[in-house]
């Protein structure tokens, strides 16, 4: 219980009782998440006190977003060093067959030259094919 509470704190978080509950789902995904898992797994979390608490983690940098062209935006825990600073993001990889999308934290974004007076807001980087999982069998 410390640790959420100390991610929490460490964002500028007030670490509630439903946060902490909230954070710890979160953690428990191995690829990313949208909403609707969370309140899938939440069943016991009104929708609108889950869907402000993402919106305070996103902005509070505790999670970052994925558009990974589903249509569903898709979520994901930062580590503890991140600011999702254009260096701190990093490829994402949606695989076409389960649907699952993955943060490839050892994959940085390249970086990318723009034309003069253009400024850099935000990246998607999202690469498409067979999750490990998935590629398996298809062999």
């Amino acid at each position: 219980m410390q640790e959420y509470e100390e991610r929490l704190l460490a964002r500028g978080i007030k670490p509630t009782a439903v946060r902490i509950l909230i954070l710890k789902a979160m953690l428990s995904y191995s690829q990313a998440f949208n909403l609707a898992d969370l309140e899938a797994a939440l069943d016991t979390v009104d929708k609108s006190t889950l869907f402000r608490t993402i919106m305070l983690f996103h902005e509070k940098l505790l999670i970052h977003s994925i558009d990974d062209g589903s249509g569903s935006v898709k979520y994901s825990v930062c580590n503890k060093n991140c600011m999702c600073a254009i260096d701190d993001m990093h490829v994402h990889f949606t695989c076409s067959h389960c649907k699952k999308t993955f943060c490839l934290e050892s994959i940085s974004i390249p970086r990318v030259s723009l034309p003069d007076n253009f400024l850099l807001q935000s990246v998607n980087f999202v690469l498409k094919g067979l999750c490990d999982q998935c590629s398996k069998l298809a062999t």
